[in-house]
């Protein structure tokens, strides 16, 4: 049977990281007496000398190709050289073996990323740096080996990027300080972290773990190799760009120190990647602990504290990765208002009744974006808001099914087509009430029910399909 493109394309990739490992690690023969034997002599001019071997390891097979994996699977778009990821194996094929050696002699250099911006959440733009796909592929194959080595070295109170590790842990762990009578919270926000971390202070944090130069000058030039913005290259003085599968790490490592001078001060915490919060017993330790972790932030780390959305507050009043925390003296987890009211913006403009989408493709488009949302905030314990929600989503798209009949000939068939006798049909047909008091009435509530919504493919915010 012929093999796909995609599976030929993996079996040559294979057989090019094969050879290129076994090209390297084979000693040429001794041909006469006095010849420096090849390890020898690579020993002597090997920029690693007397040093672990880290990219040696980067360069491996089996870690390559599980970087291959990652990024595919990531998906992403293109960095400033328009390359797709389904186009990163056969560039691989190609120019690996210049690529490694490169690698192997310290001389590789990161190219300019991209820069985009998304709109956050809370309003506003990000900005992110989308490296090429090939620096994209090489910081992830990095990342494997460097990940494996420090996280375990990392504080049990950080959560965010690290194995085995979630937001929903984070979450229920500060929920435990509040149920212990932590009910006070220092809430800490960085302004704009990752476009500030100090690159002088993070090589050097590098550099206590790593001894191999090459892995040092290559980190160095992810993090300056420049961005790329309406064809033109700047340069980058500090900051870890976002985007790229290294940055993460990096910006763990920067933060560790702060993870170890809140343990030494021992203070209870939780951290997901620059969400920090604090939890004390009363307002006015809250503002003690609040004036010095700024200090030391500030002073120490060159970090910059965002006084607006920084605060003393009680956990209730406050939002913690999405969620925030009934006031009971046990306090249960619930969907903060923000996260709520983002949900129900995103499902309004999908049902703007002007988009003139078939309600099978509203459908489809809606159960994507529900999907994920539920499988992260179903973590709650206040069922009774995902009900509210589910029934006003369901609301919304009657409105929009109602507004798309157009008149009341075609509304009378099409709830004569879903069941209706005409005794029903005929009076909600005819009404001249707006859509969306019309899509809370009985004779579309029963004719566009939940069980038919959910046959077509509408999620459940509750669970199951």
């Amino acid at each position: 049977m012929r093999l796909s493109d995609d599976k030929r394309q993996k079996n040559q990739l294979q057989q090019v990281l094969a050879l290129t490992l076994e090209t390297r690690s084979e000693a040429p023969r001794i041909t006469g007496q006095g010849t420096e034997s090849w390890p020898a002599k690579h020993e002597t001019e090997s920029p690693a000398r007397g040093t672990e071997r880290l990219m040696e390891e980067v360069c491996g097979r089996e870690n390559c190709l599980r970087a291959i994996k990652q990024v595919r699977a990531n998906q992403g778009s293109p960095g400033a050289d328009g390359m797709t990821v389904q186009q990163l194996r056969g560039h691989l094929i190609e120019h690996w073996g210049s690529i490694r050696e490169q690698l192997l002699e310290g001389t590789y250099e990161p190219q300019p990323v991209l820069r985009v911006e998304i709109e956050k959440p809370d309003g506003g733009m990000r900005k992110l740096g989308i490296p090429e796909v090939v620096d994209r592929f090489l910081q992830q194959a990095v990342l494997q080996v460097l990940q494996s080595r420090w996280d375990p070295t990392f504080s049990e109170h950080s959560y965010g990027f690290r194995p085995g590790r979630s937001a929903h842990q984070a979450v229920r762990q500060a929920q435990e300080y509040i149920a212990r009578g932590s009910r006070w919270v220092v809430d800490l926000d960085l302004e704009k972290f990752f476009d500030r971390v100090h690159h002088d202070r993070l090589m050097n944090a590098i550099a206590a773990r790593v001894q191999d130069k090459r892995m040092l000058k290559l980190i160095r030039g992810f993090l300056t190799a420049g961005v790329m913005e309406n064809g033109l290259v700047s340069p980058v003085q500090e900051g870890t760009p976002q985007g790229g599968p290294l940055s993460p790490l990096l910006s763990n490592l920067v933060l560790d120190e702060l993870d170890r001078e809140l343990k030494r001060r021992g203070h209870q915490f939780v951290r997901y990647a620059d969400d920090c919060n604090i939890y004390v017993s009363s307002e006015r330790a809250g503002q003690r602990v609040m004036a010095g972790v700024t200090r030391f932030l500030t002073e120490k780390l060159k970090l910059k504290v965002n006084q607006e959305k920084s605060a003393v507050a009680r956990p209730w009043q406050r939002k913690f990765l999405g969620f925030s925390f009934t006031s009971h003296r046990l306090p249960k987890r619930r969907i903060a208002p923000k996260s709520r009211a983002r949900y129900e913006q995103k499902i309004r403009k999908l049902t703007r009744r002007t988009r003139g989408v078939s309600l099978a493709e509203l459908i489809r488009e809606m159960g994507s974006y529900m999907r994920g949302w539920r499988s992260y905030f179903q973590f709650c314990e206040t069922p009774s808001v995902l009900k509210e929600l589910q029934s006003w989503t369901q609301r919304r798209i009657r409105a929009v099914v109602w507004q798309q009949w157009e008149t009341g000939k075609n509304r009378f068939q099409q709830l004569r087509r879903l069941g209706l006798t005409v005794e029903q049909a005929a009076p909600t047909a005819g009404s001249q009430r707006g859509p969306w008091r019309i899509a809370n009435s009985l004779a579309l509530t029963t004719a566009l029910s939940p069980a038919y919504l959910a046959s077509l493919g509408l999620p459940s915010l509750l669970g199951g399909n």
